[in-house]
């Protein structure tokens, strides 16, 4: 009998893991049952129970772009996340719910094909101040900045589910409860209060906050970075001393200029700076949006949970330079980024998007 699913099973991807959790390209029926490999013919620990299809709701996408409408679905490839689901419970601590594989289509490839039309291009062209919204049929909202979507090492982690599979620990046998509906998968979380159920809408947006823009100011420098909660100062930021340095090594590469260089990067862990003063909640981890600016103008989008809530260890890094050194006196290094766009110089102002 398992010889019948040889072909089927041979289509089976290497699975790229991290980690928590991982990435895995498989052949998914997208209807229907996937046939488990209850017997292990495979080194693939993840397909050894059956799938079940989640029946996906209709989902329109709109804001900035140039023709909102509808997602066809038709037209895009599976994907499959795994991940350990844990929810925050009401002692502020993590509630374990279940380990599962999910399959559904990427938000890499439903934005794909969408040309955008940023509202504020005039002052600011670049779109890495872009962000999506992603709203279900019960009005629950979770934001994912543009940069988490496009720019990562590891694509295709944020997928709509079509299909879930339980991944069960081969002593115990736990069977974990199984989702029935649709729902956003956010791979790269630890806290998973971003995977919502149903999503019905997506929104691009740029984001609302202006700042004058010197395109090639050299020498720049900023002292200082201000942290603000809406329009709030909660601090400034001078010069940090103390804290446990970390270095990444890296291949530094531009999207638009190519290498930089290939020079490691040594910082302080941007959380544990800044995280006193933006406490972790439901609300922060679904929806919380972060502007980082440099002097210069030039403004990137982070997302509360890719900035804190992550379960790679792919740190967004606060370099100190030396002392009037021009683009100082902090950098700002994203580790889990395949390109250094989002790596401000000259970082002066960190802004909680209300």
């Amino acid at each position: 009998m398992k010889a019948a699913f040889l072909i089927p099973l041979f289509l089976v991807s290497l699975i790229s893991c991290n980690n928590r959790q991982c990435s895995v390209p498989v052949n998914v029926a997208q209807s229907g049952k996937q046939i488990a490999d209850s017997s292990e013919m495979t080194n693939n620990f993840y397909d050894n129970t059956e799938s079940y299809p989640l029946p996906v709701k209709e989902l329109m996408i709109d804001g900035e772009i140039a023709e909102p409408g509808k997602v066809d679905f038709s037209a895009l490839p599976l994907h499959s996340v795994i991940i350990k689901e844990t929810l925050l419970d009401s002692a502020g601590g993590d509630r374990f719910v279940g380990s599962y594989r999910y399959d559904g289509y990427s938000l890499f490839d439903i934005l794909d094909k969408k040309i955008l039309r940023k509202e504020n291009s005039a002052e600011f062209n670049p779109i890495i101040d872009l962000y999506v919204e992603i709203e279900n049929d019960k009005d629950e909202k979770v934001v994912f900045s543009w940069g988490e979507i496009y720019y990562p090492n590891n694509l295709h982690r944020i997928i709509i589910a079509s299909g879930v599979s339980r991944i069960v620990p081969s002593k115990t046998k736990e069977l974990w409860p199984l989702p029935v509906t649709s729902r956003i998968i956010a791979g790269s979380d630890l806290v998973t209060e971003r995977n919502i159920s149903d999503p019905v809408r997506i929104t691009v947006r740029s984001i609302r906050k202006s700042f004058q823009v010197i395109k090639g100011m050299s020498p720049m420098y900023s002292k200082e970075f201000r942290l603000f909660d809406g329009e709030k100062q909660l601090a400034a930021i001078a010069p940090e001393t103390g804290g446990k340095e970390i270095t990444f090594n890296t291949v530094f590469y531009g999207r638009g200029k190519g290498i930089h260089s290939t020079s490691p990067f040594t910082g302080l862990k941007l959380r544990d700076v800044i995280g006193k003063y933006y406490p972790e909640s439901r609300v922060s981890l679904k929806t919380g949006l972060f502007c980082f600016a440099g002097t210069d103008g030039y403004r990137c989008a982070v997302s509360y949970s890719e900035l804190f809530n992550r379960n790679d260890q792919q740190e967004f890094l606060l370099i100190r330079t030396a002392d009037q050194e021009d683009g100082g006196l902090y950098r700002i290094f994203a580790a889990a980024d395949f390109f250094s766009d989002r790596a401000i110089k000259s970082l002066s102002e960190i802004h909680l998007i209300k």
